[in-house]
C-alpha cells in the first residue's frame, strides 16, 4: 500500500470541539414525510426490482456504510466521478467557516464499492440511509439509479449524485482550492481532512487508487505542516 502524505497526525493538528449550532438561518430541513416521499419514489422506479438490490459507495460508505449488506465487490460508474463540489456550513464546517463534501459529479469515471442489499425490507434500509446522505433542502446529494460496470458484466446500482441546482453547489474547483478548504474547515463531525484521509486510506485497502484524492491529500499535508 502507497504511504499517504496525510496522516493523523496531521488531522490531529487542526481538529477542535465545535459545538452544533443546527440548521444555518433560512436553512430548511427534510420531514419524515419528505424522506418518506423519496424511499417510495426510488423503490418505485427500481430498474431491476426483480434483481439484487445494489449500492455504489464511493465516500464515507465504504468506511461507514451502517447498513446492512451481504456482499460487495469492486466496480466502475462511467460518467461520473468523485468530487468535493459542494459547500458544507455544517458537520464538517460552520457558517463563517463553511467545508466541502463530496459527491458524484458529473463527466469522468469512478470506481466504487458495490454492496448487495438484502431482499426485503427495503423501506427500512432506504430510509436510514436517505436520512443520512441528506438533510437540506434542495437535497445536495440525489439518490439516483446508476449502471455501475463488474468483472461480471453491467448493474443497476442506487448511488448518491450532486444536485447541480442546489445553491451550495461549488462547481468544480481546482485541487488547490480544496485543499485550502479542507486543511482548515472543521464542524462538530470534524474534519473535511479527516474525511478525505479516511476515503483515500480505506479506498487503497479494497486496491482503488484515485489519483485525484491521492494529488489532493498531499496537498492538504503540506498546507497544514505550512500552517504549523
Amino acid at each position: 500500500m502507497r504511504k499517504l502524505s496525510l496522516t493523523t497526525d496531521h488531522i490531529a493538528k487542526i481538529h477542535r470541539i465545535v459545538e452544533d449550532g443546527g440548521a444555518p438561518p433560512g436553512m430548511q430541513l427534510h420531514t419524515d414525510d419528505d424522506y418518506d416521499a423519496w424511499v417510495a419514489r426510488m423503490i418505485g422506479t427500481h430498474p431491476a426490482p426483480d434483481a439484487r438490490t445494489r449500492l455504489f459507495a464511493y465516500g464515507s460508505l465504504i468506511w461507514k456504510p451502517e447498513i446492512e449488506h451481504v456482499g460487495e465487490a469492486v466496480g466502475a460508474a462511467r460518467g461520473w466521478h468523485r468530487a468535493f463540489c459542494f459547500h458544507m456550513p455544517r458537520f464538517r464546517g460552520t457558517p463563517d467557516n463553511p467545508g466541502l463534501m463530496m459527491a458524484l459529479d458529473r463527466g469522468g469515471q469512478c470506481r466504487g464499492v458495490l454492496y448487495d442489499l438484502p431482499d426485503g425490507n427495503l423501506d427500512e434500509l432506504f430510509g436510514k440511509l436517505f436520512r443520512r446522505e441528506f438533510t437540506a433542502k434542495p437535497a445536495n446529494s440525489m439518490p439516483r439509479w446508476i449502471v455501475v460496470e463488474t468483472a461480471s458484466g453491467p448493474v443497476h446500482a442506487l448511488t448518491f449524485v450532486m444536485n447541480r441546482q442546489s445553491p451550495l453547489y461549488a462547481g468544480r474547483l481546482p485541487a488547490e482550492a480544496v485543499a485550502d478548504v479542507l486543511a482548515r474547515a472543521c464542524g462538530h463531525w470534524g474534519t473535511g481532512a479527516e474525511y478525505l484521509l479516511n476515503t483515500v486510506a480505506n479506498l487503497e485497502a479494497k486496491g482503488i487508487h484515485d489519483r485525484n484524492l491521492w494529488k489532493l491529500q498531499r496537498l492538504v499535508a503540506e498546507r497544514i505542516e505550512r500552517m504549523g
